[in-house]
């Protein structure tokens, strides 16, 4: 069965004793040997976890400046994952970075590089740019040519969480801000394009929410409810609908209950296969891909793991892991077509 890598990271080399630092801050410890990476590392685990082809993107940064530096950054960055896929066409593709989006001019003249002369798969965006008082989520007005563009193009979005503490420390070192903070800025980042009309004003964009919408499934009728209240012009219907737009890939998500809850509400067409390596082992994506294969069966045999019975299932993990994604990314099909039927 075909699998393809939708939450798939690439650290060039100008991140790693940064990244580092970061990690320190904010609580968390990236695998030995992975800041180094390169793209053997990733071919390495991808045969071992049986991913055909992976979609690389640049780890979420949410910090910056309008500066010709950060235009520069983005342009490297984008330039080295280009070279990543051509030297290995039949296993990477990639979204590209955009520099901070405050500079509206230079993320449209990188968005135009990054499709018409890298060939980019699309981009990839944080829930929200600056830190403290000056951060802007991305449904903020200012972002609407960056969006304008986008859905012209009818661009694949990969949204992730930013990292950004919270104005309380992270509780516990085994709890540290990717693990706390991460799924809620997904979640509200999801809810800022709702609430503001942005979803629907920009309906050809395509956009992915990393980890399963974050906290987004279990808030959408809180938020539905009481955003209506609060004066929101929408509907609680028509925000459920809207939320209902995304796609969620299953990165370090996958798990019965949560898989069931997400399939109920959104169907199976919307949820594409994810691993967020290199920033977790290799024994991690194992773990959640045991369990995205126990629901799987689960509902093959009828199981309460599952909520759908009977046959096909089989299918419907296609779905997932290949189908899903090659609706966003057609010319993934063709190179998967071209790889050998043993590999």
């Amino acid at each position: 069965m075909p699998c393809i890598d939708i939450h798939h990271h690439f650290f060039p080399p100008d991140l790693q004793s940064s990244k580092a630092k970061a990690n320190q801050d904010l609580g968390w410890r990236t695998p030995p040997g992975h800041l180094q990476w390169s793209p053997e590392l990733s071919l390495k685990a991808m045969d071992e976890l049986g991913i055909d082809i992976s979609i690389l993107s640049f780890p979420a940064i949410s910090t910056g400046a309008v500066s010709e530096e950060n235009r520069k950054a983005a342009r490297s960055r984008n330039e080295f994952a280009h070279r990543v896929c051509e030297k290995y066409p039949e296993r990477f593709g990639f979204f590209a970075s955009l520099p901070f989006l405050d500079d509206i001019e230079g993320c449209l003249a990188e968005i135009a590089f990054a499709f018409d002369v890298l060939q980019a798969d699309g981009v990839s965006l944080t829930s929200s740019y600056g830190l403290g008082p000056d951060a802007k989520y991305i449904g903020h007005d200012l972002y609407d040519p960056i969006w304008h563009e986008l859905n012209k193009r009818h661009a694949v979005v990969l949204l992730h969480g930013a990292q950004t503490p919270s104005s309380t420390p992270y509780p516990h070192p085994f709890l540290g801000v990717p693990i706390t903070e991460v799924p809620n800025e997904t979640y509200k980042a999801a809810a800022h394009l709702v609430v503001t009309g942005h979803k629907r004003l920009y309906p050809d964009v395509k956009i992915i929410l990393a980890h399963m919408g974050g906290t987004l499934p279990v808030m959408a009728a809180r938020t539905a409810a009481l955003s209506s209240y609060m004066g929101c012009t929408l509907t609680p219907e028509d925000i459920l609908e809207d939320f209902k737009t995304f796609y969620f890939d299953i990165a370090l998500s996958a798990y019965g209950p949560a898989l069931m809850s997400l399939e109920e509400w959104v169907g199976e067409g919307r949820i594409v296969y994810g691993s967020d390596f290199p920033a977790v082992s290799t024994e991690t994506v194992k773990w959640f891909n045991g369990h995205l294969d126990e629901y799987s069966r689960g509902r093959k045999s009828g199981s309460p793991v599952g909520r759908i019975q009977g046959e096909g299932e089989e299918e419907k993990s296609q779905d997932i892991l290949c189908r899903n994604t090659l609706a966003l990314l057609p010319r993934l099909a063709t190179i998967l077509s071209q790889q050998p039927k043993d590999k």
